[in-house]
């Protein structure tokens, strides 16, 4: 028998086989032919595979959404993705934020109050910014690469072993129907063969396809670790953003004195309609230092131009951003002095053995 011959003996018996399994379908549903069912264990695991399938892809989508937004930036990473090329950098929104930030206080003066407040907000924009890419960056490797690999790795597996399971039931009980209906001696016993045969295939794929649905469990395991991971990443990220607020928060209200106290300048000298302030400035006024902002600036000023040191009261607490600054705590008093070439908004402070930048804002001179 050449090759040629061989083929067309397997695609007729390919199409034989097709046909057969037909044919059967189209009976059962039409109810003139009986169906083998499957063990209520094995259809337990069947239904919790298809709800496992079905709500990872809904949280993978919807985790997707919340991690990127934006619609046209998904798709575009979907398209590198299935190119296998890394998609291009680009700032995302809270650092697009706050470049244009850092951009306008430059433009306005760093000098300034609204100037140096918006460089102060845009450099926490970026801040958060970088934060918002380590998560995603956490999330996609713990989280969603996960389920992904579940949806087109073991789902697919678990799909392709489900189709040749219903495959053999479908031979299984077309071999039963043409027993049934077999009236000579020697039909009935080929058919009672084919049904032996049939029945052996079926049994050893439902048992493979047992196997396969019983690791749904460790699915739900893995899936479990892998949930956690996400929360700690997004607990550490919200972390990081109110802790980056909180320090700008701060500042700002550091900040507020001088402002009222040029605005108040600028009043007697040229005369201005009255404008209340609103409650929100006027609470956080309440909790500000009542210290000369002249006093402050040019204590300030005497010590950068000087070698020496002072006493400084902490007003607010301040946790260090890195090993070079030095966290405070409200009401204590450190000793503070300047070095060359030292930002003008920080001064280096001393408390016992332990030393580190601080910011000015936090501060206020002592006599």
């Amino acid at each position: 028998m050449n090759i040629m011959d061989f083929n067309v003996k397997k695609l007729a018996a390919d199409a034989g086989t097709f046909l057969s399994r037909a044919v059967q379908f189209t009976e059962e549903k039409l109810g003139q032919a009986e169906k083998t069912e499957l063990d209520a264990h094995l259809e337990n695991l069947l239904s919790k595979a298809e709800c496992t399938k079905l709500w990872t892809e809904k949280i993978m989508k919807q985790t997707e959404v919340l991690l990127q937004p934006n619609p046209n930036a998904r798709i575009e990473e979907f398209v590198y993705e299935k190119l296998d090329r890394k998609a291009p950098s680009r700032m995302n929104n809270p650092e697009l934020l706050g470049q244009y930030m850092i951009d306008a206080g430059n433009e306005f003066g760093p000098g300034t109050a609204y100037g140096n407040a918006l460089i102060k907000c845009g450099e926490t924009q970026k801040r958060i910014g970088t934060a918002d890419r380590e998560l995603i960056q956490t999330s996609a490797i713990n989280f969603l690469t996960p389920l992904k690999n579940f949806i087109e790795g073991d789902y697919k597996t678990i799909t392709k072993e489900r189709k040749l399971l219903q495959n053999k039931r479908l031979d299984l009980d077309a071999a039963k129907t043409r027993l049934k209906k077999a009236k000579v001696a020697e039909a009935r016993a080929a058919s009672e063969q084919e049904v032996r045969i049939t029945q052996s295939e079926f049994d050893r794929q439902a048992e493979i396809t047992r196997l396969l649905l019983e690791g749904i469990s460790s699915t739900h395991a893995h899936h479990l670790r892998c949930l956690n991971d996400f929360v700690e990443a997004q607990m550490t990220y919200y972390a990081q953003c109110y802790q980056y607020m909180l320090d700008l928060q701060k500042h700002l209200e550091g900040s507020f004195p001088s402002t009222f106290l040029s605005n108040n300048n600028q009043s007697s000298s040229t005369p201005v309609q009255s404008i209340s302030t609103p409650s929100v400035l006027a609470s956080a006024s309440a909790s500000l230092p009542s210290v000369s902002n002249s006093i402050v600036t040019s204590g300030i000023s005497e010590l950068k131009s000087s070698s020496g040191s002072r006493k400084a009261r902490v007003l607010y607490d301040y946790d260090a951003a890195n090993s070079s600054e030095l966290s405070l705590l409200a009401d204590e008093v450190i000793t503070v002095y300047s070095i060359p070439g030292m930002d003008s908004d920080w001064l280096m402070g001393e408390r016992g053995s332990q030393k580190g930048k601080v910011p000015i804002t936090y501060l206020e001179l002592l006599n």
